[in-house]
Parts: C-alpha cells; sequence; structure tokens
C-alpha cells in the first residue's frame, strides 16, 4: 500500500514555521558536496535551489579550477576550494561540521572515492541532515558502514539507474518495480529514499510510503534532479524532518516543472529555470495545505 502525495499529504508533514524576527542563521546553513570542473552546473543547480527554498546560508565545494566560475555564478555562496584528495576531504569535513544540512554528490562521478568521501562527511558532522545523489549513493558494500553512521538523517534521490547500482541489480529489473527496491534501499540504508521516475515514490525505513504521479514529461533533463536535490537539502537546513523534506521536495518539483511548461511548453525550458519557480510554487503548497 502507498499513499497518494497530495496537498493533504503536506498539510500532515508542515515545514518548520518561519520566524518573522529571524535571521538567515535560524534557517540554518547547507554545504553542497558536488563533483569537479567538468560538472560544476550540478552544484550550481542544487545550490541555488537550496537559497530558493529558504535556506539561509550556502557552501559549494569546488576543485581549484573552477572557484572563480562558482564565485561569479553563485555570489551568495561560500566557496570552499577541496580536492578529491585526503587534504580536500579534511578541507570539506571542517565545513560540513559546521553545516546544518549536506547535499553530497551532485555532478560527483561513480567511484568508491565518493562513497567514501560521503561518510567521511556524515561522520563529521553527527547533527546535520543529508541528501545522497548520483556518484556519493551508497551500495550493497557500504550499506552496513552507511546505515551505522547515516540512517535516520538522510534522504536518497536515485533514479533507476543508480538504484540498480546501490541495489546491485539491472535497471530493467529495477524498473519492472521500483516500489520494491525503493523499500529495500530504505530498509537496508536506513534512509528516506526518494525513488524518481514517471511515478515518483517516497519510502521511509519502517515501509511507509507516498507515490507522486504528478510530474510532467519536461522535467526529465539535465540538472533536473540536482534541483530536486537541492530543494530538499534547503529544506532540512531549516529544520524539516528528512520525510518532510522529501515529501515537499518532490511536490515543489513537480509543481515547478508544471509551472514551466504552462509558460513553455512540455518541453524546452531548463533545469536552471527550475529554482526560480520554486518560491512561488512553495508559498502556494503552503496556502493551499492550510486551506486543505
Amino acid at each position: 500500500m502507498s499513499a497518494i502525495l497530495d496537498v493533504a499529504a503536506l498539510k500532515a508533514h508542515p515545514l518548520p514555521p518561519l520566524l518573522e524576527d529571524g535571521d538567515k542563521e535560524d534557517r540554518g546553513a547547507v554545504l553542497v558536496a558536488g563533483g569537479g570542473t567538468d560538472l560544476a552546473g550540478a552544484s550550481i543547480l542544487a545550490g541555488v535551489a537550496a537559497l530558493r527554498v529558504g535556506a539561509g546560508k550556502l557552501q559549494l565545494r569546488s576543485d581549484k579550477d573552477g572557484l572563480a566560475a562558482l564565485a561569479v555564478a553563485v555570489p551568495e555562496a561560500r566557496i570552499i576550494v577541496a580536492g578529491t584528495g585526503e587534504r580536500g576531504t579534511e578541507r570539506l569535513s571542517v565545513a560540513a561540521g559546521q553545516a546544518s544540512s549536506l547535499v553530497i554528490g551532485p555532478g560527483a562521478d561513480t567511484r568508491p572515492r565518493e562513497r567514501r568521501r560521503a561518510r567521511r562527511l556524515l561522520q563529521a558532522a553527527p547533527s546535520a541532515s543529508a541528501v545522497i545523489d548520483a556518484g556519493a549513493l551508497p551500495d550493497l558494500s557500504t550499506a552496513k558502514a552507511f546505515a551505522a553512521v547515516a540512517g535516520g538523517r538522510t534522504v536518497l534521490t536515485p533514479h533507476a539507474g543508480e538504484m540498480a547500482a546501490m541495489l546491485g541489480q539491472t535497471k530493467d529489473v529495477v524498473s519492472q518495480d521500483p516500489l520494491i527496491a525503493a523499500r529495500q534501499a530504505a530498509t537496508l540504508f536506513q534512509s528516506v529514499v526518494v525513488m524518481k521516475g514517471s511515478t515518483t515514490f517516497v519510502v521511509m525505513p519502517d515501509g511507509a510510503t507516498w507515490r507522486h504521479g504528478g510530474g510532467v514529461c519536461g522535467l526529465g533533463t539535465s540538472g533536473s534532479g540536482d534541483v530536486l536535490a537541492g530543494a530538499i537539502g534547503g529544506l532540512l537546513a531549516r529544520g524539516a524532518a528528512p520525510i518532510v523534506a522529501a515529501l515537499w521536495g518532490v511536490v515543489m518539483h513537480a509543481e515547478a516543472g508544471a509551472d514551466l511548461t504552462r509558460r513553455h511548453g512540455r518541453l524546452g525550458f531548463l533545469a536552471r529555470e527550475l529554482p526560480d519557480v520554486l518560491p512561488r510554487v512553495m508559498a502556494r503548497l503552503e496556502a493551499s495545505a492550510v486551506d486543505a
């Protein structure tokens, strides 16, 4: 059984209230630990999305070559220069320890070092919630260690191909029944799982499940998943529980796509346009949830 992810579900899982007299410190700091210069855009998309849903502060990981580009693209962010070696991981771990939430993996390649770095960052930030995406997603060989350090405070955001790698299955097997795969992963990694697809499933480790079928085809575009990961990370920074951030992030992402579809057509809008729509979508959904 799975519940429909709609406004009623959002009402049952409200976002943290805003403090009218609060400041950026009250809305938390996000660290986006993404890939290198060749895919720095993924970190930009995730970081801007985090700010657009209300996170107070943003840090972006970059290698030395990408520093200037990221600083210009996101002037609101502090850029953490950290390479892929041990020294870079140590520097990033210090930043993680100062963050309210982590977004790990956008634009990262699928190498064991990325999974190891994800665990290191989680260990360095024991009080932070996290979104794990793309190349940093855990696999069977790291499941026990991952669950021990990250259980109860993480959201995993795989598509079918990434889920297949996580579970040691083929993409075809996962695609045939993505809900079963999502439930297996949620239990194995003790994390909230957002199983992305034309129908998206959100699954808790205890098996509680929501399904959302309202995505538009235009969201199947490069960088769209980075925006989703960043939006969830931004909500986590504001103090939302992992399941709350996941549910709201999925609906907001879908509604942003629907807004852009009405503006541009079914195809052709860009992932970088999604974050700018998120504040309006979030306000609309919060108002609808109150009235539901």
